[in-house]
């Protein structure tokens, strides 16, 4: 896998057939046009092409739209860019091209866009889009427009159609929505595969270690990463320092409303390990949404539940409802 951070040094890629979009999350609609994208590819001997935005173009206009004083927030991410390279490369993507994305950039005509940008740097081949595919300043170009340059351009220009991409549209947005309201099942089913995400173990009260149940403190070092829903959950963890090590466990979301917790904390208790590893990098894959967060009488009546959390996180784990 290549990625190309410098779009004034690209290579000149042979026959280079080309799909532009955010992808994050890679989810099973942007596999279905990356498929379509490396089945023209091979059917030209061509070059597949992922041309993808850092920062995510929503980043920028919701910065602008603060600047101006309005309510919008940065949009949380279902993946970092080293992730979302990395789900591009299982899919069988070998060139990925990163277009720094700003407000210039955003207010280009879609024209300009097209001659300027597409066939400026790339000299496509074909470009392959999805039926819903925006571009350009507001938006206001298409694939009817991009069809028409494509005549005078000289390259070809498919539209994968709405049927194709699923009877329900995915959308990164759905995905999120789903994600932060506990709803683990739909946002995997979207995906196709289990969210994850990665964060530093810290030091923590280290309440858990004294009613039974330690917990792995996690600080998030990517504060774009969408976090799910407050709650408790059904988690698979890796340790980053050796890809051999995986574990089963809990993890809870939240304040800790039992102890008066103030801060939103993310902790797991990682079963049968009995190691130091502060310090150390997890990835966190979400299996199943277990029960809201609950403030309980004393800390006796929160270990009572943390054992059925336990039972109903290992009973998750062997696939039992």
């Amino acid at each position: 896998m290549k990625v190309y951070n410098d779009i004034k040094n690209l290579p000149a890629f042979i026959r280079p057939v080309l799909t532009i979009g955010t992808f994050d999350g890679v989810h099973q609609g942007h596999q279905q046009i990356l498929q379509q994208l490396l089945k023209e590819a091979k059917a030209i001997d061509g070059t597949a092409v992922v041309i993808t935005f850092f920062p995510h173009p929503k980043q920028v206009v919701a910065g602008q739209a603060n600047a101006q004083n309005q309510s919008n927030q940065p949009i949380k991410l279902l993946t970092s860019p080293q992730e979302k390279y990395e789900l591009l490369h299982k899919q069988g993507i070998e060139h990925i091209v990163v277009v720094p994305f700003d407000h210039a950039f955003a207010q280009q005509s879609a024209s300009e866009y097209i001659k300027q940008f597409l066939v400026g740097l790339f000299r496509p081949h074909t470009i392959i889009i999805g039926y819903d595919h925006r571009f350009g300043n507001n938006r206001e170009g298409d694939y009817k427009l991009l069809e028409a340059e494509a005549i005078k351009e000289g390259f070809v220009v498919k539209e994968i159609p709405e049927h194709i991409l699923k009877n329900v549209t995915i959308s990164s947005t759905k995905i999120r929505t789903a994600l932060l309201t506990g709803d683990i099942q739909t946002a995997a089913s979207y995906l196709g595969y289990p969210y994850f995400f990665s964060g530093r173990v810290v030091k923590g009260n280290q309440l858990g270690r004294t009613i039974g149940y330690p917990t792995a403190n996690i600080q998030m070092e990517d504060n774009l990463k969408l976090i799910p829903a407050d709650g408790v959950y059904a988690v698979t963890v890796a340790i980053n320092s050796s890809h051999l090590l995986f574990f089963q466990g809990m993890m809870n979301i939240g304040l800790r409303p039992t102890i008066d917790g103030t801060t939103r904390v993310i902790e797991v208790n990682i079963f049968n390990l009995d190691a130091d590893i502060y310090g150390q990098e997890l990835t966190i894959t979400v299996s199943k949404y277990l029960r809201g967060e609950i403030k309980f009488s004393g800390l006796d009546a929160l270990k009572q539940q943390l054992a059925r959390d336990k039972e109903a996180a290992l009973q998750a784990h062997s696939g039992v409802n």
